[in-house]
């Protein structure tokens, strides 16, 4: 069964935390959809989230962090830009898909050399990346294919019951977008993978100096 905490009133239940370390699956709130979060290290925890979405194999998760600094545990190398970006639109919705540190799990990469991270502007968020050793995986919560979002706690718990340990529920979700994801070579390009909150152009302005 899958228990609730509204956090907003009361935070997050220790038995929740509890549950994500020891390789559950919490859904949790961001500053832009509901989050579906497991320990990015468990292969376990890994494989039970890809069955409650019904993610297909071979497509990269998104992790969200708990901090900035965390970005150097996952990522080979923060070129020049990607290190621009993060100071300028983190925490925020701007995902930047930097070089993979050497040995991730190829669930979180997708079985390429590229690692998607984002510091979310949220705190449950950002606390439910530090519970889980400072990075939570951080793909939406929905079935593949299908929209993220939710117009009450119920609705939600109905979709994913008996799949999640825990929804942590912080309000509906009826208008939100989904971040932005940059690409950011070694070599320093930028490229745009999805436009969502953060329009691709204040993005390439600001690395132009033009904002």
């Amino acid at each position: 069964m899958t228990r609730m905490a509204a956090v907003a009133d009361a935070g997050i239940p220790a038995e929740a935390i509890d549950a994500l370390r020891g390789g559950g699956l919490l859904i949790y709130p961001t500053d832009t959809l509901y989050g579906m979060g497991v320990d990015p290290r468990s292969a376990g925890a890994l494989a039970r989230l890809f069955r409650a979405k019904g993610r297909e194999e071979g497509k990269p998760l998104p992790l969200l962090l708990a901090d900035a600094k965390r970005a150097a545990d996952w990522a080979a190398c923060i070129p020049e830009p990607a290190a621009r970006l993060m100071a300028r639109f983190w925490p925020g919705a701007l995902t930047i898909v930097l070089p993979a540190a050497a040995g991730l799990p190829p669930e979180i990469t997708g079985g390429g050399g590229t690692v998607g991270l984002r510091l979310p502007d949220h705190p449950v968020a950002r606390a439910v990346a530090s519970a889980a050793g400072g990075a939570v995986t951080g793909t939406s919560a929905n079935r593949s294919g299908e929209p993220g979002l939710w117009k009450s706690a119920d609705e939600l718990l109905a979709a994913f019951s008996g799949e999640a340990d825990w929804l942590l529920w912080d309000g509906p979700v009826a208008d939100a977008q989904p971040s932005t994801v940059v690409a950011a070579s070694e070599s320093g390009v930028v490229t745009c993978i999805r436009e969502g909150a953060i329009p691709f152009p204040d993005i390439t302005e600001y690395l132009q100096g033009r904002r």
